[in-house]
């Protein structure tokens, strides 16, 4: 009989401790993906805590407003523009990313004309919200960025009291890397500095040579980086170059630059990620991490569609420069961003 209670008493003891305890653990740790269709993923950490994420979706611009941008079961999203029946950005809406700048929000966005499709007709456009809620007020239509080649991807960053813009040009039958600095949200100067075009084998995909989806990332160390996708979507091989610069040179200087041989983050088929890339970069709630985000499929194909999109938190090595280590499965458990 003692032993008999005592086989009770352990029970409902476990039962009363075991659980609460499984539910506080999961709540630290999340699991990929962020979102089953996330191609193309942007996250802006804003001063009021609060990250504004956003992804692909062709025809509209939704967005997600949340305190944990690994968790966006329970953030609010609204659509907050659809493309226009006609015109030059009424198809293909891809890539946006969301800014706030001079106390107004602005999302960049890639579209073409319905009616004349084709990479001949892709530019970076740009709409404005002067409220100081981006799920309130109106967007309006600021038309598209003035460039010298159409092209895609278009990116804003600050650095030394200057904004710069990134794109990803159509130069015959390639895609390069071009910065520009910014006169305002809207224009930028001129001439345009083409940084790069693809050389490596890794860059190319038949008779696509592909760099986009440039990112700016600010390092710990002497140097910047701007990180790039290289490779077609739908090319298993996609994955990140680097192209580095000391942090007194003139960007706009394209000598300025030196480029990584190699991926610094690609495929990893042994844990099912394939065509990682399209990515960028946001801090942990408490400012003492660094994560990747960005987009990849779970198996191989031909494909651009399976995109989804994912995080993982990366590192510095002793120059100061980034260690991004591989993509990790679908099935590893991550601990959330610290202060989350």
């Amino acid at each position: 009989m003692p032993t008999l209670i005592l086989h009770l008493s352990l029970c409902i003891l476990l039962c009363s401790i075991c659980p609460g305890e499984k539910r506080i653990n999961d709540q630290e740790y999340f699991s990929n993906p962020i979102l089953e269709s996330g191609a193309d993923p942007f996250v802006y950490h804003h001063s009021d805590g609060s990250y504004y994420c956003m992804v692909t979706r062709g025809n509209r611009l939704v967005l997600w407003k949340t305190k944990s941008f690994t968790d966006l079961s329970d953030a609010a999203s609204k659509t907050i523009w659809f493309s226009p029946e006609s015109g030059p950005n009424s198809s293909s809406i891809w890539a946006p990313e969301i800014h706030f700048i001079n106390e107004a929000w602005y999302i960049y966005y890639t579209a073409c004309d319905k009616n004349n499709q084709g990479d001949h007709s892709r530019f970076v456009f740009v709409l404005r919200n002067i409220s100081k809620d981006p799920f309130s007020g109106n967007w309006d239509d600021l038309g598209k960025i003035e460039t010298d080649y159409p092209g895609i991807d278009g990116s804003v960053f600050e650095y030394k009291g200057n904004y710069y813009f990134l794109y990803s040009p159509y130069i015959k039958n390639q895609s390069g890397l071009i910065i520009a600095r910014m006169n305002s949200p809207l224009e930028i100067e001129k001439p345009l500095t083409l940084l790069a075009l693809p050389k490596y084998e890794w860059e190319k995909t038949g008779n696509r040579e592909i760099l986009e989806g440039p990112q700016f990332l600010f390092g710990p160390g002497d140097e910047v980086f701007i990180i790039y996708s290289a490779a077609a979507c739908w090319d298993d091989n996609y994955g990140l170059g680097m192209l580095s610069v000391k942090k007194d040179a003139d960007l706009l200087d394209s000598v300025s630059w030196t480029r990584s041989d190699k991926q610094v983050f690609k495929q990893c088929p042994d844990n099912s990620v394939y065509g990682p890339g399209h990515n960028c970069f946001t801090k942990s709630p408490d400012g003492k991490e660094d994560w990747i985000v960005y987009h990849a499929k779970k198996s191989s194909s031909n494909q651009c569609s399976g995109r989804s999109m994912r995080a993982q938190p990366f590192t510095w090595d002793k120059n100061g420069r980034p260690v991004f280590g591989g993509p990790v499965s679908i099935d590893t458990r991550l601990k959330n961003p610290s202060g989350v």
